[in-house]
Order: structure tokens, then sequence, then C-alpha cells
């Protein structure tokens, strides 16, 4: 029998090649970015919004990431965990999910978002999909308990089901030291949405996190 190995060899060797190229298509992840007008790129050009700049700095680390624009202007958690479903196609091995600054800046009452994005987080659970977490912090405007309900939200949601976490969309724009005392250079003129350098600070901050979530997801 093994006078004709070498005449096996060969076409296993075609086998096994034939076998393996759809396997290193499929290495890259794909990741779904579930968010707002932040994560959708309001008023930036379009290679300068948050998705891009994002898929940027990962294939700049050397992440075989594919990044989806899952972000709507405007939209509430209520809006995301409307569409929720359908962003979660079969293709989507990740994804990031930074909802709330609407609900903010409306006043939403914090038990009606966290019933949004618990629906959300259900659903990724039951699509088997890995989830990165970003959280926003709510202002004093509403009062202290209304920030404490609302803070909590993300790092009680996170521990539930067990997803990656960041505890604020805005950590890397921020700073270490966390203060707000100067962002004018890194906001747009309506001084909500981050103008491109803004941005970019604010990938360096997810970036990594990110990364885990890559990491997780093709695993």
């Amino acid at each position: 029998m093994r006078k004709i190995g070498w005449r096996v060899a060969p076409l296993v060797g075609v086998v096994m090649m034939g076998l393996s190229a759809p396997l290193a298509a499929r290495a890259e992840v794909v990741i779904a970015a579930l968010g707002d007008s932040l994560t959708q790129g309001y008023g930036l050009a379009q290679d300068s919004g948050f998705v891009p700049q994002l898929q940027g700095w990962l294939t700049g680390q050397g992440s075989e990431v594919r990044l989806v624009n899952a972000g709507v202007s405007g939209d509430t958690t209520a809006g995301g965990a409307a569409r929720v479903g359908w962003t979660l196609t079969d293709d989507v091995d990740g994804m990031i999910v930074a909802l709330g600054a609407n609900d903010l800046l409306r006043g939403i009452d914090p038990a009606v978002a966290r019933a949004n994005l618990d629906t959300i987080l259900q659903a990724a659970q039951a699509a088997g999909v890995a989830v990165l977490l970003v959280g926003f912090e709510a202002p004093l405007n509403y009062g202290a308990d209304y920030k404490a309900s609302f803070d909590a939200i993300y790092p009680e949601l996170s521990a539930q089901y067990g997803t990656l976490y960041a505890d604020s969309f805005f950590a890397g724009l921020l700073g270490e030291g966390g203060s707000a005392t100067d962002l004018a250079p890194y906001l747009q003129a309506d001084r909500l949405h981050p103008n491109a350098e803004g941005v970019a600070r604010i990938v360096e901050g997810l970036g990594p996190k990110v990364l885990d979530l890559a990491r997780q997801a093709g695993g």
C-alpha cells in the first residue's frame, strides 16, 4: 500500500486545498455597529465617520474585520430594538450596541431604555452573536435619581448577558481624566456630534474593546 502513497498524496493535497479555500475566505469577522447618528456619521464626510475610521483603525491593527454601519440618525433604544432582528443577518458574527444618547436628550424613562436594550441583547444572545455594549452617562439635568438609574443600565445588562463592555462612548474624547472642560475643538457646530478629529479620538478609545469583540466573535 505504501507504494501508491505518492500517487494519493497529490490528490489529497488538491482536495484539502479545495476544502480550505472557503474556510480561509470566511476568516473575516463581520461586526454590525448598531447605533444612532454617532455611529451613522452625522455631518461628516463619508470616510470620516465612526464606522469608516474604526474600520481603518482595525485594519491598521492587522485585524480581518468588516464593519457594517447599522447606525440610524435620531434613533433611540426603541428604534434599535425594532430593527435588531434584520440587523442580525446570518453573516454577522458580532455587534456593537451604542444606543441611548437620544433617550437622554428626550428624557426617556430609564426603565423604558433598559427594556429596549434588554430586547436587543436577548436577540443577540438568541442569534449566538457576541456583543460589545457601549454605555452613555446621563447628565444631572433630570436629577440625581434619573442619572443613577440610567447610568446603571449598561453595566448591569452587560453583567446579566455576559457581554463585553465599554463604560462610555466618549471615553477617548474625554481623555484619562474624563473632563469635559474643553471639547469644542472636537465637536461640530451643533456641540452634540464629534467632528472628524473627535471621532478619531473616540475610535482610539473604543478600538481595543472592538478588537476584543472581534477575537470573541471569531472564536
